[in-house]
This record gives structure tokens, sequence and C-alpha cells, in this order.
């Protein structure tokens, strides 16, 4: 049995209705159009890359190698060095991010799904990457806009897909980035909750929880889903979510210290290499600060005030449309442990991970069809382009 049937998605409007229909075709329509903008952003950076080349008098790189260098930049890098190299076996001593040892800080799944189609496909992991991140986005945008037609309807359903396709963060389903593992994942999790199909959430947290750190956000979904299942039906079997959804990120740890010989492996790159410690939201108050006093002197500065404005409006959204309390308590994990780091800060596309509340924006614009929608989606496809643009010119740490 195919594995959507078997958790009994049903919604208010069947997915064979033409509304429906007409809906998903503009969702996907505008998935397709606002990759072209991330790869407009591509194009400012590739153009920046050029001149800077010549000026040192060397060729530019022409081509697809260009666009690839684009998407697979920052932590793309990374996430291809695990797949061409796997885990190192002996982590240097004051490890940095200049020595490959530092890609032990990045999570496994994602990198291993490219690993093993590249052995089939032709073309190498960098388009190996990018063609799984294209497929995973398109379908996160469909699970998203199944999840908001349980939720709400069918309008506010296609509202949903284009916001989350417009969203500036959303640049991370092109580029070679894990969040469209997670996203996928965290959908089909918090749609067998919604069903009550415990097993099923317990795998999808699991796996989620070992794409990428913050996945851990859908074992405290999968935990307050339980609680409000066993307290209201006694529902014991409920808590095999909860104690399935970490096991992904306990098996990485466990994997490491095996493989490392170092019993918290993670946890030395991460505070070494990157510097990462705690700061409980002082990073962004800072940076707020800093934007106070010179407005156009850090872009970084300016990206984290833009974030915090955007993800005021996503909990105000929430707030007006109640979500579900499991989709409530992942998004606020999810918000919680962008805020919480020493070094980097709100970001839209931490922001997006919160993806529920973006659900409820689509609420709240459930009837605009004029002038203020038009005027939404030329701010966020201006801001989807800049935002990939400014991270392409190293402008802002992502």
């Amino acid at each position: 049995m195919p594995l959507l049937a078997s958790l009994h998605l049903r919604d208010d409007v069947a997915t064979h209705d033409p509304l429906w229909a007409r809906a998903l075709r503009r969702g996907m329509f505008a998935y397709l159009l606002t990759r072209v903008f991330v790869l407009l952003g591509g194009g400012i950076a590739i153009t920046s890359w050029a001149v800077q080349e010549k000026e040192k008098g060397r060729p530019p790189e022409t081509g697809f190698s260009s666009i690839a260098k684009f998407l697979d930049m920052w932590d793309g890098h990374w996430y291809m060095d695990v797949v061409r190299m796997g885990y190192p076996r002996d982590i240097q001593d004051n490890v940095t991010y200049f020595v490959s040892d530092a890609r032990a800080a990045f999570f496994p799944l994602y990198p291993r799904i490219v690993y093993y189609i590249d052995k089939v496909l032709p073309g190498g992991p960098v388009p190996t990457a990018l063609l799984v991140n294209f497929v995973l986005g398109a379908l996160f945008i469909y699970l998203a806009g199944r999840i908001a037609l349980r939720l709400f309807d069918v309008k506010v359903a296609e509202k949903a897909m284009v916001v989350l396709c417009l969203f500036p963060g959303s640049f991370v389903l092109s580029f070679a980035y894990s969040e469209a593992t997670l996203l996928v994942l965290a959908s089909l999790c918090l749609i067998a909750l919604t069903e009550r199909a415990w097993l099923w959430a317990g795998v999808f947290a699991g796996l989620g929880s070992l794409a990428r750190p913050n996945g851990l956000a859908l074992a405290v979904a999968c935990g307050v889903a339980a609680i409000i299942a066993i307290r209201e039906r006694r529902e014991w079997s409920s808590l095999v979510a909860p104690l399935l959804a970490p096991t992904g990120f306990i098996g990485f740890m466990l994997f490491l210290r095996h493989h490392t010989g170092e019993p918290w492996a993670w946890f030395r790159v991460q505070n070494e290499a990157w510097e990462e410690g705690t700061s409980f939201g002082l990073t962004a108050i800072q940076r707020v600060a800093d934007f106070v006093v010179h407005p156009v002197s850090s872009p970084t500065s300016m990206m984290t005030v833009f974030s915090l404005v955007l993800m005021g409006i996503m909990i105000w959204a929430a707030k007006r449309h109640r979500l579900p309390v499991p989709h409530v308590a992942y998004s606020v994990v999810v918000l919680a442990l962008m805020l919480i780091p020493e070094t980097v800060t709100a970001r839209p596309r931490f922001l997006f991970t919160a993806f529920p509340l973006l659900l409820a924006c689509g609420a709240l614009m459930r009837d605009e069809d004029g002038d203020r929608w038009l005027v939404i989606v030329a701010i966020f496809s201006a801001g989807l382009v800049c935002v990939s643009g400014l991270y392409g010119v190293y402008g802002i740490i992502p």
C-alpha cells in the first residue's frame, strides 16, 4: 500500500476536486518560477565573482560550473565533503572551519541520500545533490498544501503553497542544504500525528533528527501529541512516537563516538570550528541594537531585524488562526533553537523551517486576490532574489 494512503489522508475537499487541482497547479508553477528567482540572485553573485577574477587577471568561471558553485556554497560545501569522503576518523585538536575535519558537524541523512543516488545517476555529487533538493522541495510544497487543505480549505492551501515558494528562506530548496529533507519529513510527521499513526510519526521524526539538529523539534511535537492522546483517549500506544523521535540524533552521536573514538565529537567541532555557544537571544538583541545605531553598516544586522519582523508576523498569524498544538510545539522549538545559539541567530531559512506558521499566514491572506496580494508577491519575490544574491556574495552568514 502506498505510504500516503497508509496514513489515511483525508481532506475537507477531495484531492480530485478541480479546485484543489487548480490550487496545486498554481503552487507548482510558483515553485518553478521561484527557483528561477533563486538563480537570478545567483546571477548577481556570479557576476560579482567574475569581476573579482578579472581584477586578479584570471578568467572567470562560466556555464553550469559557476551555477553549481553558487548552489553548493556555504553549508553545501560541507555536505559535499561528507558525500565524497564520509566522516573523519580522527578530528584534529583545535579544529577550525578551514580544515575538512569540520564536516563532522553536519548530519548524515541528506548526504547519504545524495551518495547513493549519485551511484546510479551520472554527473557527480553536486548535480545529484541539487536534483534531490529540487524534487524534495516540490514534494514539500505539495505536502504543505495538503496540510493546509486539511486544516483550513482549498483557498488557504493555494495561498500557503505560494507563500512558501516565495518566502525568502525558500532559497534552501535550491541550495545543496539539508532543509528540504527535514521539511519533507516534518510534514509527513505532522500528518501522521494528525492521523494518529504513531509508529509512522516516530519513524519520520527519527529520520528528521538524523537530517538536522533542529529536527529534534519533531520529538517535542510527538511528545505533545502523545500527552494529548493519553489525556483525552488513554491512547498509550501514542508513546511510540516520542520514543522513536530522537533516535536519529542519538544514533548519529553514537556513530561519531564509535567512528572517531571521541565521546562528544559533534559538540567539540561545533564549539571549536564555529565557536558555537549559547546566547539565549542576546545575539539577536545585539544585532538589532547595531541596526538601530548603524542602519546600513551591516547586512547581517539588517537581515536579523528583517527576520525578527517576519517572525512576529508569523506568530501573530498563528495566534489568529489556531493551529494544532503539535504544529505549534514544533514551530516554537524551531524558533527557540534559532535564537539560542551565539553565532547565527534569526535568519529566513530557519523561519522557513517553522513552516506551520507560514500556513497560518496563508490563512491570513485567504481572500487576498487584489492589489495587496500583488504587493505581497512582489515584495517576497524581490526578497527571495536579494537574499539569494546576498548569500552568494558572502554578504550575510546564512
